[in-house]
C-alpha cells in the first residue's frame, strides 16, 4: 500500500497497524513516521481493514455491555412507587393470616358467645398450617381473597335461613357482631372468601341463642365482664344445652379466665381478710380501668389486641382489668381500608397494699 492510500486512515489505526507489526516505538510515533514505516513495510490494505474493523466491534461490544449495566441497575433499584406498592403487597399479606394473632395454637377453634340480646362475641384460634392449606385451595384467587366471619341465623329445623358475612382481619382474634330479632339462634364460620363469592372454610363454633329483649345484658363488651358474668354467658352460649353441656367452651372460658366456673363470689379478688374468734371482718377491693378516647369515624380500633366499638361521632370507650402490677396497654387504630395504622401505648400500674388488721378493745370502744 502507498502513501497516499495510508493518509486517508486516521493515526489510530495506523498506530494499531504498527503494534500488531511489532514495530518498535509505534505509540511514540507521529502519522507521517507511522505512514513512512507502514508504507516501507509494505502492509496490504486488507489488513489494515481488518484491524480497524476489529477495533471498531470491539468499543461496539465494550459500549453494548455498558448500556447492560446500567440497565440492570436501574432494574436493581427500586422506584418510590415499586417501593410503595411493594410495603402495601406484604401488608395485605399480614391482613390476611389469621394465625398471626395465634400463633402457638395447636388447633382450629371457633367460639361464638352471646353478650346480650343485640350483641355476639366472636373468639378464635387458627393454625398456621389451616391458613397455608387455605392458600394452596383457593390457588390463584388467593391474592384477592378477605378473611371473613359468616353469622348464620338458624330456624326451627336447625337449617341456616340466612347468613350475614363479616369481614375480619389478622391481628386480633376477637370480634363483636350485632344481631337482630331476639330471641334468635345463630352459628359462625370462619375462613376466606375470594373475588368471585366462593366461600374456603376453616372452622365452625357452637349454636347459640341470644335471649329476649329486656332480659338483663350483659352490659360491657369485655373480657372483664365476661369474668364477672361467665356462668351466664356459658349459659346463653349453648353451654347448658339440651345435647348436654359444650366442653369445648367451658374449656376455652377456663382458659381464658384462668379459673373453673362456678359462682363468681368463689374467685373475687380479696385484698384483706381477718378473722377473730367466731366473727370475721372482711374486706374486698377489685378496680376497673376505663379507657375512653375519640378518632375518626369507621376507624377500626383495638386495645390489648380485641375490637373495640367506635360510634358514628368517633368516640370510644371501653372497662378493662385493672390487675395488682403494670401493664403496658396498646391501643392500634387502623383505617377502614387499612393501608393506615396507628399505635398508642398506655402504661398504667395498680399497687394495692393490705394494712395490718387493728383490733380495738371493746371497753374503750
Amino acid at each position: 500500500m502507498n502513501s497516499s492510500k495510508l493518509r486517508s486512515y486516521t493515526a489510530k489505526d495506523l498506530a494499531q497497524m504498527a503494534r500488531q507489526r511489532g514495530f518498535a516505538k509505534w505509540h511514540s510515533m507521529r502519522k507521517d513516521e507511522l505512514i513512512e514505516a507502514l508504507a516501507a513495510a509494505g502492509v496490504k490494505e486488507s489488513v489494515l481493514l481488518r484491524s480497524s474493523q476489529a477495533d471498531r466491534e470491539t468499543q461496539e461490544a465494550l459500549a453494548i455491555r455498558a448500556e447492560r449495566a446500567r440497565a440492570a441497575s436501574r432494574a436493581a433499584k427500586p422506584t418510590a412507587a415499586q417501593k410503595q406498592l411493594a410495603e402495601m403487597q406484604r401488608q395485605r399479606a399480614r391482613m390476611q393470616d389469621l394465625s398471626t394473632a395465634t400463633p402457638t395454637a395447636s388447633a382450629d377453634r371457633l367460639l361464638l358467645l352471646v353478650r346480650d340480646p343485640y350483641w355476639l362475641q366472636v373468639t378464635w384460634e387458627i393454625t398456621p398450617s389451616s391458613v397455608s392449606r387455605a392458600r394452596t385451595a383457593l390457588g390463584q384467587h388467593w391474592h384477592g381473597a378477605q378473611p371473613v366471619v359468616r353469622i348464620g341465623k338458624l330456624g326451627d329445623d336447625g337449617a341456616v335461613g340466612g347468613v350475614r358475612q363479616v369481614k375480619v382481619h389478622a391481628g386480633v382474634n376477637h370480634w363483636y357482631v350485632d344481631v337482630a330479632d331476639p330471641p334468635a339462634r345463630f352459628r359462625a364460620e370462619i375462613g376466606y372468601v375470594d373475588l368471585s363469592g366462593g366461600f374456603y372454610s376453616i372452622a365452625r363454633s357452637n349454636e347459640v341463642q341470644t335471649p329476649e329483649a329486656g332480659m338483663g345484658e350483659v352490659g360491657e363488651h369485655a373480657w372483664t365482664d365476661v369474668a364477672r358474668n361467665a356462668d351466664r354467658v356459658f349459659a346463653l352460649s349453648g353451654g347448658y344445652s339440651a345435647d348436654g353441656p359444650s366442653q369445648e367452651l367451658r374449656q376455652a372460658l377456663e382458659e381464658r379466665l384462668r379459673r373453673p366456673l362456678g359462682r363468681p363470689t368463689e374467685t373475687r379478688f380479696t385484698a384483706t381478710e381477718a378473722k377473730t374468734d367466731g366473727s370475721m371482718l372482711n374486706v374486698e377491693i377489685d378496680a376497673e380501668l376505663v379507657v375512653r378516647g375519640s378518632t375518626a369515624p369507621h376507624t377500626h380500633l383495638t386495645i390489648q389486641g380485641e375490637p373495640v366499638l367506635v360510634r358514628e361521632d368517633g368516640l370510644f370507650a371501653v372497662k378493662l382489668p385493672f390487675p395488682d402490677r403494670r401493664q403496658v396497654i396498646p391501643v392500634v387504630a387502623s383505617s377502614a381500608d387499612g393501608l393506615h395504622q396507628r399505635t398508642i401505648i398506655l402504661g398504667v400500674e395498680r399497687n394495692t397494699k393490705a394494712l395490718e388488721p387493728r383490733r380495738r378493745d371493746a371497753a374503750i370502744a
